[in-house]
């Protein structure tokens, strides 16, 4: 039933089509190694393989893999905390509107990812570590604050006018972020960042 509403609702929009879909975890692996997808919205429970697996192996085994949106019914759920760990570009909720779905997708299809910073937040200081880890004190003065302001969920343009920089330099101040955390994307960058205390809840 999920899958039918998802499908009608993106196959609606005359920007994106719907490729193909999957019932299983293995199979969301296979399907999107034959298709090559731009967006993969997976669901973080799915019988043999889950959701976590399926985009650990996608991410890991392909050449230029999809962007992934994790589909979950809690926020809190840990499971999507170990998606968004795996490089999972954000989450969505399922009883999100079909405006935030379609939203959603074209956000992640245009390398943008979709940071909901509150839940992250929650999420990612569960799994604090008191130690603070190496990269910390390899960050510039800019680029910790660049990384604080990613955290808060800002964009490259809306960080540009709060420090009243210009765009490509922001952009390269938060290449050298993902760098030096090890991070694939701003949403890994701003969960190393909880973990290692570098942010703080509240």
């Amino acid at each position: 039933m999920v899958r039918t509403a998802l499908r009608a609702i993106l196959s609606a929009e005359p920007d994106l089509e719907v490729v193909g879909e999957a019932a299983t975890g293995a199979e969301a692996v296979s399907v999107v190694r034959e298709l090559r997808p731009d967006v993969v919205l997976m669901d973080v429970r799915m019988p043999e393989t889950d959701g976590i697996r399926a985009t650990e192996r996608i991410l890991g085994t392909m050449d230029a893999p999809p962007r992934i949106v994790v589909v979950t019914t809690f926020e809190n759920d840990s499971h999507v905390y170990d998606a968004l760990r795996a490089g999972a570009a954000g989450f969505l909720l399922k009883r999100a509107d079909a405006e935030a779905l379609v939203q959603a997708v074209r956000l992640v299809a245009r390398s943008d990812t979709l940071l909901f910073p509150s839940a992250v937040r929650a999420l990612a200081v569960r799994h604090a570590d008191p130690a603070p880890a190496p990269w910390v004190t390899r960050l510039t003065a800019r680029e910790s604050e660049v990384l604080r302001h990613m955290a808060t969920g800002l964009t490259n343009a809306e960080i540009a006018r709060r420090m009243e920089v210009g765009p490509a330099t922001v952009k390269s101040h938060v290449a050298a972020v993902l760098a030096k955390t090890g991070a694939r994307d701003r949403t890994q960058a701003v969960i190393a960042a909880y973990e290692a205390g570098f942010l703080r809840s509240g």
